[in-house]
């Protein structure tokens, strides 16, 4: 393992509010964070993850990781109908399309009012350091969201450096994290199962697939 080197929260901040996506995502930069004494939050806000078995799986691996390092962890609401209603018309954007650009909005919006709230300058999210992700859609989602308020500014810091994306996956064999294979919505998941059958693979089968080390079963 490399380490990267020590981080330091721009305008010398001294805490920030981690809008968290799920564990294997976070589990690196959590890791950055710890090592660097930065003070964090973790603020999981993600209504879009269907079907909501999906999301408290994905929420709960979370919060397994948050606890054994004493992170402090903010479990936001499941607000699906609010989320519905923002992608309305969307349904059959590509990945990486609008209706992301929609969803970036609405959890980095609600991920910014909790931190003006709740006094922290910093906002972030570990959704930049996944290889499927535009990381110039989220920051420009998160940029958006940090300048509704004063002196907020969200974090451009590109994880997936100095073996970000690498140290992501190792650290999610060790705690053998849950490994989700759709985004997280329920177009994503409709889509990656189209896909799979028109190349004759098998359609996802949620909750079962676990990161592995060593070749030993979860």
């Amino acid at each position: 393992m490399t380490q990267r080197a020590t981080l330091a929260l721009p305008n010398n901040a001294s805490k920030l509010l981690l809008h968290s996506c799920c564990a294997p995502c976070s589990g690196e930069v959590m890791e950055a964070l710890i090592h660097s004494k930065i003070d964090f939050t973790i603020f999981f806000y993600n209504p879009n993850i269907h079907p909501k078995d999906e999301y408290e799986l994905r929420k709960n691996e979370n919060i397994r990781f948050a606890e054994k390092h004493n992170i402090p962890f903010i479990d936001a609401d499941y607000d699906t109908d609010n989320w519905f209603t923002r992608i309305k018309g969307f349904e059959n954007e590509p990945e990486r399309g609008h209706r992301c650009t929609l969803c970036f909005d609405m959890r980095f919006e609600r991920t910014a009012l909790y931190a003006y709230e709740h006094g922290f300058p910093i906002i972030s999210s570990s959704l930049g350091i996944s290889r499927w992700k535009n990381m110039d859609q989220i920051n420009d989602s998160g940029t958006r969201a940090a300048n509704r308020y004063p002196d907020m500014i969200y974090w451009t810091y590109n994880w997936r450096k100095e073996g970000g994306s690498a140290r992501m996956i190792e650290i999610s064999k060790q705690e053998g994290f849950y490994q989700q294979e759709y985004c997280g919505c329920v177009y994503s998941l409709r889509d990656t199962n189209r896909w799979r059958q028109e190349n004759g693979r098998e359609r996802i089968k949620r909750g079962v697939k676990y990161y592995q080390s060593n070749d030993n079963q979860k």
